[in-house]
């Protein structure tokens, strides 16, 4: 069992128990933790609650007791990969749109985990489901993506995309004839207050940064390349779906296409060695869809 303590601050004020809850337990979603209230594993000064919807005050104490996880076993697939780069340390890999990452409900098999554990060992952090996973690509999104080999590389690569040392560079064609030759989208990102599962822009959320260059332009289109500079999940679609050009493919957050895939892609990126700190430059080819 492990149990984490909580000293209620300033920002829990007049705050929903589980709602304060999940934006300090990253790795549980709100459902998870309510689920743990309400199954009485959650005290506040050492009081058992069982309402969600309990409101904090500053300076309340909060024990949570989470129970292990289920042990789980990802099956290796003999899954062809488009590997970039590979050594020792670690390994980039052109993700193809429509696979996803790790295994999750729904998505148990023929994932990015499954296809490299045929492959090689991973690092040991995260598993048995995302071991050496540093960074994660939505399903619909295709292009490079790393994944640690050793658990020194994990830490070190951990801490490039914690300070922002890297360079992100996507591709994606939005929706319409954007006028500007380029700009910056600064607005905060959260979690959507009713659909748990989507981001949108927030004032409660958290800083994220997308700058964008026009490469093209088509009737009912614009492809753009964008400098990610901050991380949040869904930034690229969220962003741009707030200012009224969503990503083409992108039925989430846009509008329903023919197209059969979200045309998004992870271009470029631009890191250290997480052993040696040579400077890695790695890149996806475009993908066919993009019709450049």
């Amino acid at each position: 069992m492990d149990v984490k303590i909580f000293e209620a601050d300033e920002s829990a004020k007049d705050q929903r128990l589980d709602r304060w809850l999940s934006g300090h337990l990253s790795d549980l979603s709100r459902t998870q933790l309510q689920t743990l209230i309400q199954t009485r594993r959650v005290t506040v000064n050492q009081q058992v609650t069982t309402r969600v919807s309990f409101l904090l005050s500053v300076g309340d104490t909060i024990h949570i007791d989470i129970p292990p996880p289920v042990e789980t076993r990802v099956e290796p697939q003999n899954i062809p990969l488009e590997i970039l780069y590979e050594d020792d340390a670690m390994i980039a890999i052109n993700k193809p749109s429509g696979m996803v990452v790790y295994p999750a409900p729904g998505h148990e098999q023929d994932t990015l985990i499954n296809a490299l554990l045929h492959h090689t060992e991973l690092a040991s952090i995260g598993a048995p489901v995302r071991p050496g996973i540093v960074h994660r690509l939505d399903k619909g999104t295709s292009g490079v993506i790393v994944v640690a080999k050793t658990d020194e590389a994990y830490y070190q690569l951990i801490d490039q995309f914690k300070t922002r040392t890297l360079k992100k560079t996507y591709l994606a064609w939005i929706w319409d004839n954007l006028s500007e030759a380029g700009g910056r989208i600064e607005m905060p990102i959260g979690r959507h207050p009713v659909n748990r599962k989507k981001m949108t822009v927030s004032k409660q959320g958290k800083s994220a940064i997308t700058v964008f260059t026009v490469r093209k332009r088509k009737a009912d289109r614009t492809l753009v390349e964008i400098d990610l500079q901050t991380g949040r999940t869904h930034q690229i679609r969220v962003h741009f779906s707030h200012i009224k050009h969503p990503v083409i493919g992108d039925t989430e957050y846009g509008r329903k296409t023919t197209d059969t895939r979200m045309l998004l892609h992870a271009w470029k990126l631009q890191l250290a060695h997480p052993i040696t700190q040579e400077a890695l430059f790695l890149e996806a080819a475009i993908p066919q869809e993009f019709d450049l």
